[in-house]
């Protein structure tokens, strides 16, 4: 069974930046579209950045110009940079199959984002 793991996350003060990196131990993710959503507590699950197995990008107007997700298929990981990050930015970051991929994953446990001061 697939078992995505995402870490990276931490406590940072406005204007600071974090990595995450999403892997997936049973499967691999060469072929399949990829996506960071994220979860603030109280509210919904938002997408957050896509990147399609050619390497397109797209992003969400929140983040987009702070934020960039990556892949390397050879490691089976994919990357989100988060740069100049906000207290907005506070959520649960998780990684899946995008929203335009027939694929979907079973939900990893996502690492957790604090920004404040």
């Amino acid at each position: 069974q697939v078992q995505l793991v995402e870490s990276g996350g931490g406590l940072v003060q406005p204007g600071e930046s974090l990595r995450l990196s999403c892997s997936a131990s049973g499967s691999t993710f060469s072929g399949v579209h990829m996506a960071w959503y994220r979860q603030a507590p109280g509210k919904l699950h938002y997408l957050v950045a896509q990147i399609n197995s050619d390497g397109t990008t797209g992003y969400a107007d929140f983040v987009r110009g702070r934020f960039s997700i990556v892949r390397d298929d050879t490691k089976n990981t994919v990357y989100l940079q988060l740069n100049d990050l906000m207290p907005d930015d506070t959520a649960v970051y998780y990684c899946n199959g995008a929203p335009s991929s027939p694929v979907t994953f079973q939900w990893g446990q996502g690492t957790q984002v604090t920004v404040s001061s």
